[in-house]
């Protein structure tokens, strides 16, 4: 049996990109900056804490290896020290973004190569012709926001305004999006997501890559937090991806958390959500267990990204890969013979890096299963090498970009 699983550690980078700099993130590694300021100790910078980034299972499968390659220099080690058991390598970006859709669409086969449009880091940050069509045609008594914001901070902000007003709170960031919080209860969730259907066609001649429906719950900025009930609209792929190939190809394809929406919910046949990683880690092995010959699992873990990495969570960032880590092995023990498992992630967010944006930063790959062994694969130039990969092991004719690795 060939099944395939195709996780991704959302902003889990290693460092290392050559063309950081012009994205102004020359220097940023994620993962490496974690393991030194917990290799460090808290010292004078509040929030860090005392004891080495322990991965024992992830450094096994090529992970401490695969972060030495990418910058070209040993990062504090991770816990393990036999021989790495899994194949291993890093990934380049060739998109021209440093967003969720350009490397999702990447490790599925299709580089972007467009321009997507952004938002000025400016207040107002919005064209007064978009935010004036949608509060005539969404029927709202305004909106709150309307700039470059932390979507837990500005929902911490003006969340009681919202809640007296009626207005939805939207703000962006560097990435190409339009994000619409607003009280999952006092607004209504139904509301919420028409409102998003309005700014999506709203947005579509500016090129904005995905509105963000982002519900919250609460009474005050002291209990204000946002529901798994998020939901993404974003425009869909220009090219079929791997998942469209699986699904033309008669397979199962089942996208666990984000990952239908990346997607615009094309070459998804199943959708399994989750209150957040651990559950959807829990339902990912529910899944696999029903997966048949030739399927393919794909899996976002969201919360690197959105809890730690946009927060500059160091210390949270470092306890949520040791969670995961240690749940690792149930997913071995799972596998049966054909499988191949492949981790990677999307782009960085450097926890230790200025402002609250993802980082540009090559991204592990790690493969493994009962019959894939060891070894390097060295680096990919591109993120569509590993989707051709998957293609390969599913028997699954080629795409247009990238090659196997395996």
């Amino acid at each position: 049996m060939r099944r395939a699983i195709l996780l991704v550690l959302d902003s889990v980078g290693i460092g290392g990109a050559e063309d950081a700099d012009q994205f102004g993130d020359a220097g940023a590694d994620t993962l490496g900056h974690i393991a030194e300021a917990c290799a460090q100790g808290g010292g004078d910078r509040p929030g860090l804490r005392s004891g080495r980034l322990y991965l024992p299972n992830l450094d096994r499968l090529g992970l401490g290896l695969a972060a030495t390659a990418s910058v070209g220099a040993p990062i504090p080690p991770l816990g393990y020290e036999d021989a790495v058991e899994g194949r291993w390598g890093y990934g380049v970006e060739t998109s021209k973004g440093k967003d969720t859709p350009s490397g999702h669409w990447e490790i599925a086969g299709v580089p972007v190569t467009f321009d997507w449009g952004y938002f000025p880091d400016t207040v107002p940050s919005f064209p007064a012709s978009l935010t004036g069509a949608l509060i005539r045609e969404a029927g709202l008594p305004g909106i709150l926001g309307d700039r470059h914001a932390s979507g837990t901070e500005i929902i911490k902000e003006l969340g009681a305004a919202h809640l007296r007003t009626g207005k939805p709170i939207c703000y962006t960031s560097a990435d190409s999006v339009f994000q619409i919080a607003a009280h999952e209860e006092a607004f209504g969730l139904d509301r919420l997501y028409e409102v998003c259907l309005v700014a999506r066609r709203l947005c579509d001649p500016l090129n904005i890559g995905r509105v963000i429906a982002r519900p919250f719950l609460g009474h005050d900025a002291d209990d204000f937090k946002r529901t798994a009930n998020r939901r993404d609209y974003a425009v869909p792929p220009p090219e079929p991806t791997l998942c469209d190939r699986a699904v033309e190809a008669g397979r199962r394809v089942v996208g666990v958390g984000k990952i239908a929406d990346i997607f615009a919910h094309r070459g998804i046949t199943e959708v399994v959500k989750g209150p957040d990683d651990d559950a959807l880690f829990t339902a990912s092995l529910d899944a696999l267990r029903t997966l048949g010959d030739g399927d393919l699992m794909f899996i976002n873990l969201v919360e690197f990204d959105s809890l730690y990495g946009h927060r500059r969570d160091v210390a949270g960032y470092a306890g949520a890969l040791e969670a995961f880590d240690r749940r690792l092995p149930e997913l071995e023990a799972a596998l049966e013979p054909g499988d191949l498992v492949m981790i990677t992630a999307d782009h960085g967010n450097d926890p230790t890096w200025r402002g609250t944006d993802h980082t540009r930063e090559h991204v592990p790959i790690l493969v493994f299963g009962p019959d894939v062994g060891g070894g390097a694969i060295g680096r990919r130039d591109t993120f569509a090498d590993m989707g051709e990969t998957i293609a390969a092991h599913l028997g699954l004719a080629p795409g247009r970009h990238g090659t196997s690795f395996l």
